[in-house]
């Protein structure tokens, strides 16, 4: 929770009245030692007054004055910025099946490394989302239209092929015509998208990324690209070996100027990093909401505990 508020401040006044018990109940604890001095048979003190528990008699009453506090803030009517799973939602995985994705820079290879973290990211999306998958090499073509049945998405995944070139405007203009054909929910309105991009180059085909990126802010369809692979990539065309280096800062331009996150990803398992963090940004949002009852409730504990520690160390017995 963050951006605490409270639609009553007002209320909050009430705390000067536990401070001034907090200050009360202190102001006692140094008046114990004169009392005691005014019991001078110390022997007949210790034979009708047992041993105290020492600093735990202090917990019942700082738990109970634990419990005011939260009492008194649920009063308040907080309200916090609070993360709740998405009831809906669409994303495009666009997949760069350009020949460079041979490279053996990632183990076992750039695009087997690939299609694995893919697979693995949308087993890990909501079931009532809609998952879409785009692949681009030379042309962007939309190879899964955008569904809850997760498992057909996941086989069009194994299914992707290699060829020349790298669209990657294409690829987010493919991405985005394919959220358009997403219906709306009961309200008529679309569910919100995203379109996750993966390319290990930079854009050598088609429509430029400024094009793309445009079009996608038009929309408000944020694009999440990530950069894969590194820099010391290399493939064999036919003997003859070529250098394919990430375009890591294309990607990012591309994702800040529609108001999504870059990442880069340099083997398999940073790939599955990256998707498990844009699946936990995807799959819920932020909303406000009164958290009162959370504040009252950790209260009410709290002043159970100190009724439960009193019982057990201030006990007396005949």
């Amino acid at each position: 929770m963050h951006g605490f508020a409270f639609t009553a401040p007002y209320r909050l006044l009430l705390l000067l009245a536990v401070a001034a018990v907090a200050g009360a109940y202190l102001w006692m604890q140094s008046r114990r030692p004169v009392y005691a001095a005014r019991f001078t048979e110390l022997d007949l003190l210790a034979s009708v007054a047992p041993k105290r528990p020492g600093w735990r008699r202090h917990i019942p009453a700082g738990l109970l004055l634990l419990s005011l506090v939260a009492l008194t803030t649920a009063f308040a009517k907080p309200e916090a910025d609070v993360r709740v799973p998405r009831e809906r939602a669409t994303i495009v995985i666009a997949l760069d099946t350009s020949a460079s994705m041979q490279a053996v820079d990632v183990s076992p290879d750039r695009i087997t490394a690939a299609k694995a973290s893919a697979k693995a990211f949308i087993d890990r999306l909501p079931k009532q989302f809609n998952v879409g998958l785009v692949s681009f090499n030379a042309v962007a073509s939309v190879v899964a239209t955008p569904t809850q049945d997760h498992a057909a998405v996941r086989d069009a995944v194994d299914g992707l092929r290699l060829a020349g070139g790298t669209a990657i405007g294409e690829a987010v203009i493919a991405s985005l015509n394919a959220i358009s054909n997403v219906p709306g929910g009961d309200n008529a309105k679309p569910p919100p998208a995203r379109v996750v991009l993966l390319s290990d180059g930079g854009n050598t085909i088609g429509r430029s990324l400024d094009q793309a990126a445009a079009a996608a802010s038009s929309l408000g369809i944020p694009v999440s690209t990530i950069a894969y692979g590194t820099a010391s990539g290399t493939v064999d065309v036919q003997g003859q070996i070529v250098p394919v280096p990430v375009d890591a800062p294309s990607l990012a331009a591309l994702a800040a100027a529609t108001g999504g996150q870059s990442y880069s990803a340099k083997s398999g398992e940073e790939l599955n990093g990256v998707y498990s963090d844009i699946g936990s940004q995807v799959g819920y949002t932020t909303k406000r909401q009164e958290v009162t009852a959370t504040l009252a409730g950790l209260g009410l504990l709290a002043a159970v505990a100190a009724a439960v520690t009193s019982l057990l160390w201030s006990a007396r017995f005949p």
